[in-house]
């Protein structure tokens, strides 16, 4: 299997390696050191736990017309190829279908132990320092803008809302960002989110300050 893990993780990294959007190679290697930690506090199959963290952006719905179905169709594709037990492929396939964001008010799948540890380590890498720097990367990279006063965020009840309402990127602090903390599943990412959460209130509150203009401009 760790043959297998490794088959996986060199097609992925080839398949993401020119990646703009924050959702390249470097971000699925973080989310699976991630998951690997979590796995040695929490339990669960370092199998499963390894090849849903390495195939969970494998075809993110946000680059494929916002279909939530094809990364599992994919990962599916992969596994199959690499002959992976049937045990195995169904339950990290489950992963990739189940770990989405789809919107602050929209019911979250159930997810086993193994998919919560991936979600908690996906999770992780979208808030903090790295996922400041991942939100303006994918914010630019389909054009919205940093910043537009005018748009104010929206709590969305509906998947397809959450993908397609017109917005900016600092919308998307408070849209998810924000919200994840107090989503994870397991003590030691719960732990982990504390800090990452204090550092992205800190960084909206600073950009607040420098947005807002003292006086008028002469």
């Amino acid at each position: 299997m760790e043959d297998v893990i490794k088959k996986v993780e060199l097609l992925v990294k080839e398949k993401l390696a020119n990646d703009a959007s924050g959702h390249d190679w470097h971000h699925i290697q973080r989310v699976y050191r991630n998951a690997m930690h979590i796995q040695s506090k929490e339990g669960g199959d370092f199998k499963v736990v390894a090849l849903g963290a390495l195939l969970h952006d494998i075809a993110d719905h946000k680059f494929h017309g916002g279909d939530y179905a094809i990364g599992g169709k994919v990962s599916q594709e992969i596994l199959t190829h690499f002959q992976v037990d049937e045990d195995i492929k169904t339950k990290v396939v489950n992963i990739v279908k189940g770990i989405s964001f789809k919107g602050a008010y929209v019911k979250e799948d159930i997810l086993s132990l193994e998919g919560q540890i991936v979600q908690d380590a996906d999770r992780l890498d979208a808030i903090g320092a790295i996922g400041i720097a991942r939100t303006f990367a994918y914010g630019g990279s389909v054009g919205q803008p940093i910043f537009d006063p005018i748009i104010p965020p929206k709590m969305h009840s509906t998947k397809e809302a959450y993908a397609s309402g017109k917005t900016h990127t600092i919308n998307h602090f408070y849209e998810k960002l924000l919200l994840l903390k107090d989503r994870m599943h397991t003590k030691t990412a719960i732990e982990m989110a504390n800090e990452r959460h204090a550092y992205m209130e800190q960084f909206l509150s600073q950009f607040m300050a420098e947005w807002v203009i003292p006086q008028k401009l002469s």
